[in-house]
């Protein structure tokens, strides 16, 4: 792993909202605004952002933990600022705060965190869940 990073570093990820974010179940949809769920996963790859820089080849960032307060909607079309801030980091834990934002209104506010473990021992752990 690279400690090339440290807290208070950030990362900035844009993501244009389109049809396939909205809040969409097997019932249909449900409102035709950014999903809380695609939102999730945009705010943790803003995070992974770090981990892509810091892993070693044979490394790999696995996700601990993902929290978000979702406070406004964003709409097909807009396009969703995320910031991720690096706010712990703790031998091979990198924990960030976010937010996330369509201009300046704040849709959503979180914190996301990963470890960065050997290729290895992440398919081993796997292997011995799957018996």
């Amino acid at each position: 792993m690279k400690s090339i990073f440290e807290t208070g570093d950030r990362k900035i990820f844009e993501r244009l909202v389109r049809h396939e974010d909205t809040a969409t179940f097997e019932s249909g949809t449900v409102h035709p605004v950014y999903a809380t769920f695609a939102l999730t996963r945009d705010a943790e790859w803003c995070s992974r952002l770090f981990m892509l820089e810091m892993k070693e080849a044979n490394e790999e960032g696995i996700g601990t933990f993902v929290t978000v307060k979702h406070i406004s909607p964003a709409f097909i079309g807009d396009t969703v600022l995320f910031e991720a801030v690096i706010d712990e980091l703790k031998e091979n834990q990198v924990n960030c705060s976010f937010t996330a934002k369509v201009g300046d209104r704040i849709i959503a506010e979180g914190r996301t965190g990963q470890k960065i473990l050997l290729r290895e021992k992440i398919e081993k752990l796997f292997e011995s869940l799957q018996k």
